[in-house]
C-alpha cells in the first residue's frame, strides 16, 4: 500500500509540473483579431466590435462577402467583444466559408467553416455560423456589421501551404504566429 501511495504522489507531482497554470494557458490562446489581422492583412487592432468603425476611411467596406474580406461582428449577447473572421470561399449568394480563431473553443483555429446569411433582405446583416462543438449551425443568429476589404494584392498567411497539426489544419505561418502569442 505504501508503494501505491508513493507512485500516486509521484504521478500527481509530474502532472502538476507539466500542466500550465490557467493564466499561462489563457495567454496561449489565439484570438480572432490576431488571426484575422495576419490572414487578411487588414491592419486594425483592438476588440473585434471596434473593427467596423476603425475601418471607415481606411479600408473599403461593404455588405457583400469577398474572398479575403474580414466579416466584422459587433458585440452581441455572450459575444461581448464581437468577432472577426476571414472569408475563404464564397459558395453562393447566401453561404460562405470562413477561417477564424476562438469561435468553437478558446484559441482554436478553424478553416472552411460554413456561415449562412439568414437576414430577411439577404444583405448579410445576420448570420448563423457552424459550431464544431454542437456539429450544427445552431439556433443563434448573429448580427454582422459588414465586410472589410483588403484588395492590395498582397499574399498573406492564408495563401501559405497548410499542414495538419494535432488534428487542426494550420499553415506554418499561423503556427509561428500562435507561438508568438505565448
Amino acid at each position: 500500500m505504501r508503494k501505491f501511495h508513493q507512485v500516486a504522489a509521484a504521478l500527481l507531482a509530474l502532472v502538476a509540473l507539466s500542466t500550465p497554470s490557467l493564466v499561462e494557458a489563457k495567454s496561449r490562446f489565439l484570438q480572432c483579431v490576431t488571426y484575422a489581422r495576419e490572414v487578411s492583412g487588414v491592419e486594425i487592432r483592438g476588440n473585434a466590435y471596434t473593427w467596423w468603425g476603425q475601418a471607415a476611411g481606411r479600408y473599403e467596406r461593404g455588405h457583400e462577402p469577398r474572398v479575403g474580406a474580414v466579416m466584422a461582428m459587433p458585440s452581441y449577447a455572450g459575444m461581448r467583444n464581437g468577432h472577426v473572421a476571414t472569408v475563404s470561399k464564397v459558395l453562393n449568394s447566401r453561404e460562405v466559408l470562413l477561417d477564424h480563431a476562438n469561435w468553437s473553443s478558446p484559441g482554436r483555429v478553424e478553416r472552411g467553416v460554413l456561415a449562412v446569411d439568414v437576414s430577411e433582405k439577404g444583405d448579410w446583416s445576420k448570420v448563423r455560423v457552424w459550431h464544431a462543438g454542437s456539429h450544427d449551425l445552431g439556433l443563434t443568429s448573429y448580427p454582422v456589421s459588414g465586410f472589410i476589404y483588403q484588395d492590395d494584392g498582397t499574399v498573406h498567411f492564408a495563401a501559405a501551404k497548410p499542414r495538419v497539426d494535432r488534428g487542426v489544419l494550420l499553415s506554418d505561418d499561423i503556427l509561428q504566429l500562435a507561438a508568438l502569442e505565448r
